[in-house]
């Protein structure tokens, strides 16, 4: 049996986490999700620093592009340039359409870029998708 996969998603927008709970409930989706709301709290969850519990592996990221302080692509610059982070499994989730954004995403070798839409629907569809992915995709240790 595959390992259980952990989430980290990383995002600021209290509603967008709420959604994804949510339609990780609906689809009766147990894998355990850890919530930063910006790319220094999940640097500091992925490297276990001031305090926080380290996300166990394997796991995926759900990066939201748009935030405070430190937004998706600087954390995809700093999970690619650290040794540890660098083959991190990110999937960027955003309200962005536009081509410089997925792009720049795909550059940093996100494993998809998914366009938040209609929120309940994209978080839906996302999480069916996730579910599939790591059923049969092998995470490293």
């Amino acid at each position: 049996m595959a390992p259980t996969v952990n989430v980290l998603l990383v995002d600021d927008d209290e509603v967008d986490v709420q959604g994804l709970r949510r339609a990780f409930s609906k689809s009766k989706i147990a894998n355990p999700i850890m919530v930063a709301r910006d790319g220094f709290e999940a640097l500091e969850i992925l490297r276990s620093q001031n305090g926080k519990t380290k996300l166990p592996k394997p796991h995926l990221i759900l990066l939201d592009l748009n935030m405070p302080r430190m937004n998706g692509i600087e954390l995809l610059e700093a999970l690619r340039a650290d040794e540890d982070l660098r083959s991190a499994l990110v999937f960027m989730v955003s309200t962005s359409k536009a081509e410089e954004d997925k792009a720049r995403a795909y550059g940093h070798h996100v494993a998809g870029y998914i366009v938040k839409q209609d929120p309940a629907n994209t978080f839906m569809q996302a999480v069916s998708l996730l579910e599939h992915y790591w059923k049969i995709v092998e995470f490293p240790e």
